[in-house]
C-alpha cells in the first residue's frame, strides 16, 4: 500500500442497501445534486445553498487531515416509484421461484454434481412455467367463468342491476370473460420486458471464483421465457374455453385448436427445461405468440355462447395445473437431496454458522412456498369474487381445501411463533445475562438493560428465524400433500375444520395487502417495516432465470456502472476510493470490489478499499446463496484488499452481524475471533483493539457499541438502541473509511500461529460457539 503523499484525497462512493432511500439520507446531508447518471441510477453529491456540488468532509487520519469526496449512487427509483411499481409486489410468488434457482448448491466440479445441477434448474423453469399458467387460470375462473358463464348468463338472479344487453348478447359476455386475462397475460409480457439501460458493461462474464460473479444478464434467455411463459397463459385460456385438457371436443375445428393448444403447452415446458433459447429467434418467437393468439380467437368463437362447457374446463385444467407443480415441487424437492450432499465438500470443513441453511436443501421450501402463495392468492381471490358476486356460484372443490390449508398454517404459525418471541427470547436473556463484550464496549450502566435486551433478541433472531419460517413452510407442505389425498380420496372434510378456510381467505387478504403496503411505502419515503423490507430487497437483487415475469434486477445496473465511476475516480494516481455500502448495498459493494479486482491493476488495486455496514452477507446471504456469495470467493476478496474491507456490525443487528470474522469469544477481558486475514486466507485473530467511540476493531470488522456512548462533537447524534439503521452517524463511520482507504496502518497484525486462544467462559456476541 503507498503512502499517502500531500496530494492524497480519499473519495467515498456510498451505495443504499434499503429500497426508497433518499440522497440525504444516504449522504447524511440537508440537499444533494445530481452529478452524473440517466436519472435511474444516479450518482449524488452534497451541494451547497446554491445547488452546486460541495467537497465532503475531511478525513481524519494521524498527523493530518485528507481531503474527501462524498459521492452516491442511488438507485432507489428502481425499485419505488408508486402504484405501478408497488404492483410488483403481486408477483412475489413468482419472485420466489426465481429466488430459488440462485439459492441451489454450487456446482462442486464432478460430472454427478452438474448433471444434477442441470436437472433441478430445468425442473425450476418448469415450475416457473405452471405457476405462470396456474395465475391465469385461476383469474380465468373468476372473469370467464363466475362472471361471464354463471353470473351473467340469461335468466340469471346475479347482478340484476346488470342491463339485459349484457345477458343477451353472447359475444358480449365471451368478450367480457376474456378481456381481464388478456390485459394480465400483456401485463405480464411488459413486465417481462422490462430491464435497465445500462451505461457500463455488462456482466456477461461467469467468473464463480468472485462473489457474484455468477450474476449474469442473458439478455436471449430471458426474451425467450417471456415468449414461452406468453404462450402458456394463452393457450390455458384456449384450454378452459374448450372444456380443458381432459375431455377432446367431438367437433373438428375444436379438436383441432384443442390439440395445438396441448402441442403448445408440451413444446413450451419442454423448451423452457431444455433451455432452448438459442433456438428461438425472433421470428419463431414472434410466429408462437401469433399462433396462440390466433387459437385464442378461434377459441372464442367456436365457444360462444358460453356454457356449463366453460366451467368444467376451469376447473379441470386449474386442478390439473395444480397437480402437475405439486408433483414437479416434489420431484424437485427429492432430487435436491443428492445434489446438496454432492455439493457438501464445498462447505464441509467450514463452521456450522458459515454453512448453507438446511444442508443446501433451502430452495426446496422456497420454490414451495412459491407454489403455495401462488396457489393461495388465487383461490383467496376467487372465494371472495363467489361472496360479493353470489355465494351459491360453483368453484372448483380443491379451493376450499387451499384455504383452509393456509388457516392451517396460519394457526400453526401463531402457536409456534407467539410462545417462542414471548418466551424463548427473554428466556434467553436471563439464562445468558449481560454479555461480556458489553462490558467491553464500557455501555452505560442507564443502557444496560435495554442493550442486552436488544442483543438477545437480535442474537435469538439471527439462529432461529429461519428455521421459524422452514417449520411453518414444511408444516403447509405436509397438509398440501395430505390435502392432496382428501381430494383425491373424495373424502369428506370433518365440520369443525371447514371454518379455517375464512381463516385462510383472510390471511392470504393480509398477506396480500402487507406486500403491497411493503413496496407502494417506498414510494413516499423509506420502508420501515424491516423484515418485509428484507423480502423485498431479496427479491428485486436476483436476475431472471427461472421466471421472466420478475422485478428486473437492480444489481446487474448498479455493479457495472459502480465499478465505472470507480475506475474513473482510480485514473487520478493521488486518489484512493472506497466502495462503502450498508445493508443490501454492502453486497452490491463487495461484488463489485471483486469485479475491479480481476479488472484493476495491481497499483490501482491498492488504491481501493471497502466498507460494509450492517450487511446480511455472513448471516443471510452467504448462507442463503453459496454459489453465489461462496466463503472462497471472499476470502479472496479480503486477501486481495489487503484487509481493505472493514465491516461495520451491532449485535442488536438481526441482518447485518459480523462480515468477515466469526468464532467470537471473550477470555481474559478481550475479544477474540477468526476470519479473514489481510495476506489471504482464513486463521486466527488478534485481540480486538478498541476504538475512540467504544467500537471493538477485531480483524475487519467493527462492533460497534449500540446504544452509542454518548454524543460526540460535531456529528448528528442518534440516541437508543438503532439496530438496522443509522450506520452512517456513527463516528467509527469516518474511521472504518481511513482503515479502508489505507490511511490508517497498518492493517491488524497477522498473530503468530503458536498464540494460544484461551478457553471461551461466555459467547461474546450471543451465538453458541461453534
Amino acid at each position: 500500500m503507498p503512502l499517502p503523499g500531500p496530494d492524497t484525497h480519499v473519495v467515498e462512493l456510498r451505495v443504499p442497501g434499503l429500497i426508497g432511500t433518499s440522497g440525504d439520507d444516504l449522504l447524511d446531508s440537508t440537499g444533494t445534486v445530481d452529478v452524473d447518471g440517466d436519472g435511474i441510477g444516479r450518482i449524488i453529491r452534497p451541494c451547497d445553498r446554491l445547488r452546486r456540488p460541495a467537497p465532503g468532509p475531511v478525513l481524519r487520519a494521524p498527523g493530518r487531515s485528507v481531503p474527501r469526496t462524498l459521492e452516491g449512487y442511488l438507485w432507489s427509483r428502481m425499485t419505488s416509484g408508486g402504484a405501478a411499481k408497488a404492483a410488483w409486489a403481486l408477483l412475489f410468488p413468482f419472485s420466489l421461484v426465481n429466488v430459488a434457482q440462485w439459492m441451489l448448491p454450487p456446482d462442486s466440479g464432478s460430472r454427478a454434481s452438474q448433471t444434477l445441477s442441470a436437472v433441478c434448474r430445468a425442473l425450476l423453469r418448469v415450475a416457473a412455467l405452471l405457476l405462470t399458467m396456474l395465475l391465469v387460470g385461476q383469474l380465468a375462473v373468476v372473469s370467464l367463468d363466475l362472471l361471464a358463464t354463471q353470473c351473467l348468463r340469461p335468466a340469471g338472479a346475479c347482478l340484476e342491476a346488470a342491463p339485459s344487453w349484457l345477458r343477451d348478447t353472447a359475444s358480449v359476455r365471451t368478450a367480457l370473460g376474456l378481456a381481464p386475462l388478456l390485459v394480465l397475460i400483456g401485463v405480464l409480457f411488459v413486465v417481462a420486458s422490462t430491464s435497465w439501460e445500462v451505461r457500463a458493461s455488462r456482466l456477461r462474464e461467469h467468473r464463480p471464483d468472485l462473489p457474484g460473479g455468477t450474476l449474469l444478464d442473458d439478455e436471449q434467455e430471458t426474451t425467450t421465457l417471456r415468449c414461452l411463459h406468453t404462450v402458456a397463459a394463452l393457450s390455458v385460456v384456449v384450454l378452459m374455453l374448450l372444456g380443458g385438457p381432459l375431455t377432446a371436443p367431438t367437433r373438428t375445428v375444436d379438436a383441432v385448436v384443442w390439440v395445438l393448444a396441448l402441442v403448445l403447452l408440451g413444446f413450451g415446458a419442454g423448451a423452457a427445461a431444455l433451455r432452448a433459447h438459442r433456438l428461438l429467434g425472433p421470428v419463431p418467437r414472434a410466429g408462437l405468440i401469433t399462433l396462440a393468439l390466433v387459437l385464442v380467437g378461434v377459441a372464442a368463437v367456436v365457444a360462444t355462447p358460453l356454457s356449463g362447457q366453460v366451467s368444467s374446463g376451469a376447473n379441470a385444467t386449474v386442478e390439473l395445473v395444480a397437480a402437475a407443480l405439486f408433483a414437479v415441487c416434489v420431484l424437485f424437492a427429492l432430487l435436491l437431496v443428492p445434489t446438496a450432499i454432492v455439493a457438501r465438500r464445498t462447505w464441509s470443513a467450514l463452521p456450522r454458522r458459515l454453512r448453507p441453511w438446511v444442508g443446501g436443501w433451502a430452495a426446496a421450501p422456497v420454490l414451495a412456498l412459491g407454489a403455495l402463495l401462488g396457489g393461495g392468492f388465487g383461490a383467496g381471490l376467487a372465494i371472495a369474487a363467489r361472496h360479493m358476486l353470489d355465494s351459491s356460484l360453483a368453484l372448483p372443490e380443491g379451493y376450499t381445501l387451499i384455504t383452509l390449508l393456509w388457516g392451517a398454517g396460519l394457526v400453526f404459525a401463531a402457536l409456534v411463533a407467539v410462545p417462542v418471541f414471548a418466551v424463548a427470547v427473554p428466556l434467553r436473556r436471563v439464562r445468558r445475562g449481560v454479555p461480556e463484550v458489553l462490558r467491553l464496549m464500557e455501555t452505560r450502566e442507564e443502557d444496560v438493560d435495554e442493550a442486552t435486551a436488544a442483543w438477545a433478541r437480535a442474537a435469538w433472531e439471527r439462529k432461529h428465524l429461519h428455521r421459524i419460517v422452514l417449520a411453518v413452510v414444511l408444516a403447509m407442505i405436509a397438509g398440501a400433500g395430505a390435502l392432496v389425498a382428501v381430494r383425491v380420496g373424495a373424502i369428506e372434510i370433518p365440520d369443525f375444520l371447514k371454518p379455517l378456510s375464512a381463516v385462510g381467505v383472510v390471511a392470504l387478504g393480509g398477506l396480500a395487502f402487507a406486500l403491497l403496503r411493503a413496496v407502494f411505502t417506498t414510494a413516499t419515503g423509506t420502508l420501515r417495516v424491516r423484515h418485509l423490507a428484507a423480502f423485498t430487497d431479496l427479491v428485486c437483487f436476483w436476475p431472471r432465470v427461472a421466471h421472466p415475469v420478475v422485478p428486473p434486477s437492480y444489481a446487474l445496473k448498479v455493479v457495472p456502472e459502480l465499478a465505472e465511476r470507480a475506475k474513473e475516480h482510480l485514473r487520478a494516481p493521488d486518489s484512493r476510493v472506497v466502495l462503502a455500502g450498508y445493508h443490501v448495498g454492502g453486497l452490491l459493494a463487495v461484488i463489485t470490489a471483486g469485479r475491479l479486482s480481476a479488472e484493476l491493476s495491481e497499483p490501482e488495486i491498492e488504491r481501493l478499499g471497502l466498507l460494509t455496514a450492517g450487511t446480511p452477507l455472513q448471516w443471510g446471504y452467504q448462507r442463503a446463496f453459496p454459489g453465489v456469495f461462496g466463503h472462497e470467493a471472499l476470502v479472496r476478496v479480503f486477501g486481495t484488499l489487503s484487509g481493505r474491507w472493514r465491516g461495520l456490525c451491532r449485535g442488536t443487528d438481526t441482518f447485518g452481524g459480523g462480515a468477515t470474522t466469526w468464532r467470537h469469544q471473550v477470555a481474559g477481558g478481550e475479544l477474540l475471533g477468526v476470519g479473514y486475514l489481510p495476506e489471504g486466507g482464513v486463521g486466527p485473530l488478534d485481540a480486538a483493539e478498541r476504538g475512540p467511540h467504544g467500537a471493538l476493531v477485531l480483524g475487519g470488522d467493527h462492533w460497534l457499541p449500540d446504544p452509542a456512548a454518548g454524543p460526540v462533537k460535531g456529528r448528528r447524534w442518534a440516541p437508543g438502541v438503532r439496530r438496522h439503521g443509522d450506520y452512517v452517524v456513527e463516528p467509527e463511520w469516518d474511521r472504518a473509511v481511513a482503515y479502508a482507504a489505507g490511511l490508517v496502518g497498518p492493517s491488524p497484525a497477522i498473530p503468530e500461529p503458536t498464540r494460544p486462544t484461551g478457553p471461551v467462559p461466555s459467547d461474546a456476541l450471543g451465538a453458541p460457539r461453534l
